[in-house]
């Protein structure tokens, strides 16, 4: 997931995320197949969807983070058995905005 280049919507200038269990998901897809699944759904209509394409890494330690609030990566969500979910734990988002880090740990900011 680091490596490879996600399709990530756009909307309102924003990258296209959903919220549920308590979690900001960022919703990425591997290839224009994928988003096109996706757009049919939750697209604008008959416009064209504008998206993003950034690599995994950046999204889980850069944008997370900035978002200031629990936040993960969610990959082909409209794909049938080929979703896959990267949830903001300590491994897959930097330690600091990680929820399964204890709150009381020393070093660890909030």
């Amino acid at each position: 997931m680091r490596r490879s280049v996600l399709l990530v919507p756009v909307a309102d200038e924003r990258l296209w995320s959903v919220r549920m269990g308590g979690v900001r998901w960022i919703c990425g897809f591997t290839d224009e197949t994928a988003l096109a699944r996706f757009a049919l759904h939750h697209g604008p209509g008959d416009q064209p969807v504008i998206y993003a394409a950034l690599l995994g890494a950046r999204i889980v330690d850069e944008i997370v983070p900035a978002l200031g609030e629990p936040a993960g990566l969610a990959v082909d969500i409209a794909t049938e058995d080929g979703s896959m979910f990267f949830p903001p734990v300590s491994g897959i988002v930097p330690d600091a905005v990680a929820v399964d880090r204890g709150a009381g740990e020393e070093g660890a900011e909030r």
